[in-house]
């Protein structure tokens, strides 16, 4: 069965691998590369060619837009833009709710090495109470901070359960970062960097750092595949790339009671 693929914001960095990628991909077909001055109508390909998934890369101003637009025209969607909170996500399963027979896959990051790290960082966290995570991305990169930070920062909260919010010190000053899910925040936006996260663990003499750096487009490129193929047949909202591969961590339904329970580019 070939999979019919529509890729909003096909010129940008995620949006043109990922094209690129479903043009070459054996079992796909590309029938939209769309701009930001594409009709969203073009989503929906042609008689005999009608689109199955749409990849979203484009921006958070007009992400939300397209997976309405996609959803309503019966069609699946798969997001790699950056700005889907846990409330915004929430909002989409409502929505979800009276479209069961649809589905949307949200993505932070399709780096498989990504998401073992956020996967590490919420085993991590069960055993920390002073965490903070520093994420780096281009200059160019206009939101922050990053979907895979704030991944992160919701699964490692949901894996502490009853041990509550970490421990932040002197957060009314914005040099501290912004808090997600309780943890400090703190993005670097500058030339020469593709994508990189370290998320710090701090306890009585000694500092843990669990660490990712991407430094090629081409680590994409497994996860878009993985995610495209399994955003053609989902139904409801599935977020993070670790919940299509059996990593058997990093999802707070698994994790175990604390010991001593938080998204080219």
């Amino acid at each position: 069965m070939t999979i019919r693929v529509a890729v909003a914001g096909a010129t940008g960095k995620l949006g043109s691998v990922a094209a690129g990628l479903i043009e070459r991909t054996p079992g796909f077909e590309l029938v939209a590369a769309m701009n930001s001055s594409s009709s969203l109508d073009e989503m929906l390909g042609s008689a005999g060619h009608r689109t199955d998934v749409v990849i979203d890369a484009t921006a958070p101003a007009a992400s939300a837009a397209i997976v309405d637009f996609a959803i309503e025209h019966g069609v699946n969607a798969l997001v790699g833009t950056s700005g889907w909170s846990a409330d915004r996500i929430a909002a989409l399963g409502r929505s979800l709710a009276s479209h069961p027979e649809r589905g949307v896959v949200i993505i932070p990051n399709f780096s498989l090495g990504s998401a073992l790290a956020s996967a590490f960082a919420s085993v991590a966290g069960r055993f920390f109470d002073s965490i903070e995570i520093v994420e780096a991305h281009g200059a160019a990169k206009v939101d922050s901070p990053s979907g895979t930070a704030v991944r992160t920062a919701e699964l490692i909260t949901a894996a502490r359960g009853g041990r509550g919010p970490v421990q932040a010190q002197h957060t009314d000053q914005r040099a501290r970062g912004q808090q997600v899910a309780s943890i400090p925040v703190h993005s670097l936006r500058m030339q020469g960097v593709v994508a990189s996260q370290r998320v710090l663990f701090g306890g009585p003499g000694e500092v843990l750092t669990v660490a990712h750096d991407t430094i090629d487009p081409r680590a994409y490129e497994a996860g878009i595949v993985l995610a495209a193929r399994a955003a053609a047949s989902t139904r409801g909202v599935t977020v993070g790339l670790d919940k299509l591969i059996d990593l058997g961590i990093g999802d707070p339904d698994h994790a175990a009671a604390p010991v001593v329970e938080d998204g080219v580019e």
